[in-house]
C-alpha cells in the first residue's frame, strides 16, 4: 500500500476546511489532484457523490469511508482525513473522525482492488483506529496505514473455544455458517462486512466460511463447505451471484451495512433458524426486492416487484414493437392481413418481407404479459414464481385481461409462491419442492383464480380503459398529455417515468388509435430533457460545469434516441432547477403530441422511427417546443441563483455545489 497513500494525502485538521461530508471528499480530493491521482476534480466528486447517494458510508465507530470507482483517477489512492468535530456520513452511531477517500481506476487491476480491500479489514481493528487517533503527525498515520511495521489486517485462525477435549470419545460438531458479503463498489463495505462476520464468528465459537462478491471478482466457495454448511448468512447490496449454490439452507438475508454494524445478531439469527428448521433460502428476497432486515416498505417493495417485470419485458417490446412497425411501414397498413410466411412467402416479393418482420414481431410481442407476470412473481419469490408466473400472464392475455391482467398474475403468482415456501416441510420432501411441488400447487391455484376469479373483472376493467383512451379528444386528450409528460420527466427513467412507459407499451399489445396516441406523447416527452440539457449546455455554457458541457455532448444523441436517463447527471447536480424544468417541457410536448393526433406503433426508437410516426412534422414540432421551454427554463433558474462572490477561487463547478446533494435521492 506503500504508493497509495503518502504524507501529502494525509490532512489531521480537516475541520479547517471541511464540515460536510462534501466538503471532506473535495479538500481529500484536491489533494490527489496536486499529485496527479485525479485528473478532473468536478468528474471524480460527482462519481463519489453518486456512490454516496447509493448507500452512506459512514460506519460505526467514527469511519467515513467515501469511495468510487472513476475514469479520472489515474492511479489506486488513498487519501486520510481527521476531524475533530466529526462529521456526519450517515453512521447510526453520529458522524465521522477518521475519514478515508478511496479512489479506484475504472480498471484497476485485482492486485490493487485487493489492497485497497486490505485497509476495509484494517478498518474492524480497534487498535488500529485508535492508533490513528493518536498520531501526531501525518507520517505517522501514513506508516501506521501502510502497514510498516505491524501485521495489519491479519486475522486469528484459533480453533473455535467450544471444541470437546482431544479424548472426548465424541466431540461436538461446531455450527458451521457460510456468507456472502457485496457492495455496489466491491471495495470497501464487502470486505468490513467479511471481518465483521469473521471476528463475530470467532467470539461465538463458530465455525463461518465467507465468500466476498468484491470488484476484484470472487473466488466460490468449495462445494463441501457449502453442503456441510448448516446456515447462510447474505450481507449484501447487489444480486449474489450464483445464489442457487446456497438452496436448502436457512437463511438470513440483510444488507451489507447490517454485516458490518450487528454481525453476532446475524449469526444468532442463523442458529436460531437452523435449530427450528426454518428453510428460507427458496424465498429469500430476489436482487430486486432486497427485504429481509433492509427497512424496505411494502410501498417500495411493491415498486421494486414491479419494476422487476417491467425491466424484464422491455426488450421485448422494443424487439416484437420495432419489428411490427417496419413490417407496417414496408408493406403497408393492410400487412396484418398477410397470410403465415411459413406457407406463404416469396423471396422477390416485398411484401412477403414485410410479412416476415410483422409476424416475428408479433410473435415477440406476444410474451409481453407472461414475461412481465412471470418476472414480476420472480421479483418476489425467485426462480419459483417464474412458473405461475408465466402461467397466469398466459392466461391473462387468453382471456383477454391485457397488460392488468398480467400485473394481478405477476403478483398473485408470487404471493401464492411466498405462502408456500413459508409451510414447514419434512427433511425428504425438500429436494422436490422447487422442481415439482411448488410450480405444480402454484400453477394450479393462479390458474384457476385468474381463470375463474379475478381474471374475467380485470379483462372487463382493460376493456374499459381501451374504450376511453379511443373515445379521447380535445381537453381530456391534452389533459392526458400533461400528465404523462411530467411522468415521463419527474424522475428520469425512475419508478413513475416506468409507469407511464409501461402505460404506452401496454396499450400497445392491443393496439388503437388511442393507445398509439399515448405512445407517440410518451416517447415525445422522454426525449425532452436530454435534449434541452443538451442544448442548455450549447447556448449559455457558463452555467454548467466542465463536465456537465461534456455531458452535453452525449445528452444530444441520447435523447434522439428516447434515452431519458441522459439528463440524469445534469439532475444529479441540480435537482431543484433541473427537474422542474424538464417537466415543463415534457408536459408541452406530451400535450401538443396529444392535440395533434400524432401515433406511434414503435416503442422506442426516438427520432429513428420518425417514418413510422403518424403526423411526424407536427410530432417533431411538438418536441422542439418542449425541448425550447426547458432550455428556457433551465437557464432562467441557473442564471437566478446566487452569484458566487468574486476571487473565491470557486465559479460555476462550486455554484453547481449549491444544492445538496443528498436531494438527488428523493428526486431522482
Amino acid at each position: 500500500m506503500s504508493e497509495m497513500i503518502t504524507a501529502e494525502l494525509v490532512d489531521l485538521e480537516l475541520d479547517r476546511s471541511a464540515g460536510t461530508k462534501e466538503a471532506a471528499a473535495r479538500a481529500l480530493a484536491e489533494r490527489m489532484v496536486s499529485l496527479g491521482r485525479v485528473t478532473d476534480l468536478e468528474g471524480f466528486l460527482a462519481d463519489v457523490a453518486a456512490r454516496e447517494a447509493q448507500m452512506p458510508t459512514g460506519l460505526d465507530g467514527g469511519i467515513g469511508i467515501p469511495h468510487c470507482r472513476s475514469a479520472h483517477v489515474t492511479e489506486p489512492t488513498l487519501a486520510f482525513g481527521r476531524s475533530t468535530d466529526g462529521i456526519d456520513f450517515g453512521a447510526p452511531d453520529g458522524p465521522a473522525d477518521l475519514i478515508f477517500l478511496i479512489a479506484a481506476p475504472a480498471g484497476a487491476d485485482d492486485a490493487h482492488l485487493t489492497i485497497l480491500s486490505s485497509l476495509a479489514r484494517q478498518l474492524m481493528d480497534e487498535e488500529f483506529t485508535t492508533a490513528l487517533r493518536a498520531a501526531t503527525d501525518a507520517e505517522t498515520a501514513t506508516t501506521l496505514i501502510r502497514g510498516e511495521g505491524r501485521a495489519a489486517g491479519e486475522t486469528t485462525t484459533e480453533t473455535p473455544t467450544d471444541q470437546q477435549p482431544e479424548n472426548d470419545p465424541t466431540p461436538a460438531e461446531p455450527f458451521r455458517i457460510v456468507a456472502v458479503t457485496s457492495c455496489p463498489t466491491g471495495i470497501a463495505h464487502t470486505y468490513m462486512a467479511a471481518e465483521s462476520l469473521e471476528n463475530a464468528a470467532r467470539e461465538a465459537g463458530v465455525e463461518l466460511a465467507v465468500e466476498t462478491q468484491g470488484s476484484a471478482g470472487f473466488t466460490r466457495l468449495d462445494p463441501a463447505v457449502l453442503a456441510s454448511a448448516d446456515a447462510v448468512i447474505f450481507a449484501h447490496d447487489v444480486p449474489v451471484r450464483d445464489k442457487h449454490r446456497f438452496a436448502g439452507k436457512p437463511t438470513v438475508d440483510v444488507s451489507v451495512k447490517a454485516g458490518i454494524s450487528r454481525p453476532a445478531e446475524l449469526i444468532a439469527e442463523a442458529r436460531e433458524k437452523a435449530a427450528r428448521g426454518e428453510i428460507t433460502t427458496a424465498s429469500a428476497p430476489s436482487p430486486v426486492d432486497n427485504a429481509g432486515d433492509s427497512g424496505d416498505g411494502y410501498g417500495t417493495k411493491l415498486r421494486k416487484w414491479l419494476m422487476s417485470g417491467v425491466s424484464y419485458m422491455v426488450p421485448f417490446v422494443a424487439a416484437g414493437g420495432l419489428l411490427i412497425a417496419l413490417g407496417f411501414a414496408i408493406g403497408g397498413w393492410r400487412i396484418d392481413k398477410a397470410p403465415s410466411v411459413a406457407e406463404h412467402f416469396v423471396w422477390t416479393d416485398t411484401t412477403s418481407w414485410a410479412a416476415l418482420l410483422f409476424q416475428i414481431g408479433g410473435l415477440a410481442f406476444a410474451f409481453l404479459v407472461p414475461v412481465l407476470a412471470g418476472y414480476i412473481a420472480y421479483g418476489m419469490a425467485d426462480r419459483p414464481g417464474l412458473v405461475p408466473g408465466f402461467v397466469g400472464g398466459s392466461v391473462a392475455v387468453t382471456i383477454n385481461a391485457g397488460f392488468l391482467g398480467g400485473l394481478a398474475a405477476g403478483l398473485i403468482a408470487g404471493a401464492v409462491v411466498m405462502g408456500i415456501q413459508r409451510v414447514r416441510i419434512p427433511a425428504v420432501l425438500r429436494g422436490i419442492m422447487p422442481v415439482v411441488v411448488i410450480p405444480l400447487i402454484s400453477s394450479a391455484v393462479v390458474g384457476f383464480l385468474m381463470f375463474l376469479v379475478i381474471g374475467k373483472p380485470i379483462a372487463s376493467l382493460q376493456s374499459a380503459l381501451t374504450d376511453w383512451l379511443e373515445g379521447l379528444s380535445g381537453a381530456n386528450a391534452i389533459i392526458l398529455g400533461v400528465i404523462l409528460g411530467l411522468m415521463m420527466c419527474f424522475d428520469l427513467g425512475g419508478p413513475l417515468n416506468k409507469v407511464a412507459y409501461a402505460f404506452a407499451v401496454g396499450g400497445l399489445a392491443n393496439p388503437t388509435e388511442g393507445s398509439l396516441k399515448v405512445m407517440a406523447a410518451v416517447m415525445a416527452a422522454g426525449m425532452v430533457p436530454p435534449l434541452a440539457m443538451a442544448l442548455a449546455t450549447t447556448v449559455r455554457g457558463r452555467l454548467f460545469t466542465k463536465t456537465e458541457r461534456e455531458n452535453g455532448k452525449a445528452a444530444w444523441f441520447l435523447g434522439a434516441s428516447f434515452i431519458t436517463e441522459g439528463a440524469i447527471p445534469f439532475a444529479a447536480a441540480d435537482p431543484l432547477r433541473v427537474i422542474p424544468a424538464s417537466m415543463a417541457g415534457g408536459a408541452v410536448t406530451g400535450a401538443l403530441s396529444m392535440a395533434f393526433g400524432c401515433t406511434l406503433r414503435a416503442p422506442h426508437g426516438g427520432i429513428f422511427v420518425v417514418p413510422l410516426i403518424g403526423q411526424p412534422l407536427l410530432y417533431l414540432v411538438a418536441i422542439a417546443a418542449g425541448v425550447g421551454v426547458s432550455t428556457v427554463a433551465v437557464i432562467l433558474l441557473k442564471g437566478a441563483r446566487k452569484p458566487v462572490p468574486s476571487g473565491s477561487g470557486e465559479s460555476a463547478e462550486a455554484a453547481a455545489e449549491a444544492v445538496p446533494k443528498e436531494q438527488v435521492a428523493a428526486a431522482v
